[in-house]
């Protein structure tokens, strides 16, 4: 297995806007915030973008998707972040949102 970083997901927030789901959303669609993330929940990422069992939203994974494979491949933000290591990004649910700090931690193998 090459040595790539392991990348930590952290759900920071999670939103919902009354206001435009009642104006958009069909009535029989969930309301409230997003049903398959909570604040705090944690996932771990081992191999290259490998996208975690336990993570709920396939639209979420394609929305962070890129931001976890710029970290795992030693890319960095340090132009935005103050940790050049991580990244706060969101969903494309522009209605129930969720908030996702992304951290690249360790390389495979513990170095």
């Amino acid at each position: 297995m090459p040595p790539f970083p392991t990348c930590r997901i952290t759900v920071l927030k999670t939103l919902y806007h009354k206001d435009l789901a009642d104006e958009y959303r069909r009535p029989d669609v969930h309301k409230g915030a997003c049903p398959f993330f909570q604040v705090g929940d944690e996932f771990i990422v081992n191999y290259l973008a490998e996208r975690p069992a336990d993570f709920g939203c396939d639209w979420a994974w394609h929305d962070i998707h890129k931001i976890i494979m710029i970290l795992m491949t030693n890319g960095n933000f340090g132009t935005w972040m103050k940790n050049e290591d991580n990244f706060v990004t969101c969903c494309t649910d522009g209605i129930k949102p969720v908030i996702f700090q992304v951290e690249r931690l360790a390389a495979c193998g513990g170095s």
